[in-house]
């Protein structure tokens, strides 16, 4: 019988994990668990996804504000301007009051009309009625509110953040300004902590060249821990998130281990052989408010060899409506299913390849992944998906 099913996702539950659980059985016994209950059987070449936020509190990759701080007056002589961090309650704002805890002054840059990642400052068409120019126009707090008003609030979150970053100060050491070129910053000092994520490298690089005497990222901030506190030696403080009013939850480290140790486990209960990748955010963009997900470094800091490249797909409703049309529906299935068994890396015509999504694996299992467990109340952290890897060929 023809097999009706191809891929399948599963969004599994687990209970709550804590610093210093063991959680390569709790993800082990949370599959194995589930397969009993819901009836299915695990398959070679099935995927794991496990959150990056299960293994950084297994982990107890925490820090504090003043940990933040701490570092920050070990690299920073002076006031400091923060280049382009995103609008984010839980991914900056606690970054911020580490900073300013340094008891240096600080010069928040803002991109505009919107973030890195989407998040919008002000509506577009006002900026161009007002023949705002954003490649060259920089814009103080006090112009800023002239031109826009008070009360920009963000259309989900309903926050107006520059007031909220502005409220995060201390003794009034928070100066905003609205820029796109980083170099401004170098008019009011030449001490810079770079904070956008995505194009990190080439804002340090503009600054340097132009001048700048300490250049730091948030990524080289909590690289190393801070008498005892958490770390990423990779990523620093990108991919964090506040997890109480004091304390941020740092990007997960050593995922290599994590995935394979699972990995290993599953094999040695089940005698499969599946892939097992940690995720964080997706890599999609909503269409109604602009925003681009991805808020951490990548959307995957470690996985397992098999999903290291992109897809080697081809295109089957471009064969359908090509080569094969002249075909009835069982030749053409039947044409259709050796040619996919056929197909080599290399091989095919740029139309038969032809929107077949070339991203990594680790992207687009990652987004799908994202997108089944939620950043809610769902409480189904791990994510199964069977049958990725299968095509129209496979029974």
């Amino acid at each position: 019988m023809a097999r009706a099913v191809g891929t399948t996702v599963r969004g599994v539950r687990a209970p709550i994990v804590k610093q210093g659980d063991d959680l390569v059985n709790i993800v082990v016994e949370s599959i194995l668990r589930a397969m009993k209950d819901e009836k299915f059987s695990i398959n070679d070449r099935d995927i794991i996804g496990v959150t990056e936020s299960l293994v950084a509190r297994a982990q107890g990759n925490y820090a504090s504000i003043k940990d933040i701080a701490e570092d920050v007056n070990k690299k920073f002589q002076g006031d400091i301007a923060v280049i382009f961090p995103i609008l984010s309650r839980n991914r900056f704002s606690l970054i911020l009051k580490g900073l300013v805890s340094s008891g240096k002054k600080i010069y928040l840059f803002l991109n505009y009309p919107s973030d890195e990642v989407g998040n919008h400052l002000m509506n577009v068409d006002k900026m161009d009625e007002l023949g705002v120019n954003p490649y060259t126009d920089v814009l103080t707090e006090e112009r800023y509110r002239e031109l826009f008003g008070h009360k920009v609030n963000h259309p989900f979150t309903g926050i107006d953040y520059v007031e909220m970053y502005k409220s995060i100060a201390i003794d009034n050491n928070i100066e905003i300004i609205l820029a796109n070129d980083p170099r401004a910053a170098l008019k009011y000092t030449k001490e810079i902590l770079v904070a956008n994520i995505h194009d990190r490298n080439r804002t340090k690089k503009l600054l340097k060249k132009a001048g700048a005497k300490t250049v730091y990222g948030i990524d080289e901030i909590l690289n190393e821990s801070i008498n005892g506190s958490g770390f990423n030696p990779d990523y620093g403080l990108l991919g964090s998130n506040l997890a109480t009013d004091t304390t941020i939850k740092l990007f997960p480290r050593n995922c290599r281990k994590t995935v394979e140790d699972i990995q290993k486990g599953i094999k040695e209960k089940t005698g499969k052989n599946v892939e097992v990748m940690v995720y964080g955010d997706g890599a999609f963009k909503d269409p109604v408010g602009k925003i681009w997900e991805l808020a951490d470094p990548v959307v995957s800091p470690g996985y397992t060899d098999g999903l290291k490249g992109t897809p080697n797909e081809i295109k089957l409703k471009y064969i359908a409506d090509n080569e094969l049309k002249n075909l009835n529906a069982k030749d053409m299935a039947e044409a259709m299913k050796k040619k996919i068994m056929e197909k080599t890396s290399n091989e095919g015509s740029e139309g038969e390849k032809l929107g077949t999504t070339p991203r990594q694996l680790t992207d687009l299992l990652g987004s799908l992944c994202d997108l089944t467990s939620g950043s809610g109340d769902k409480g189904t952290p791990i994510v199964l998906i069977q049958g990725y890897f299968d095509s129209y060929a496979v029974e």
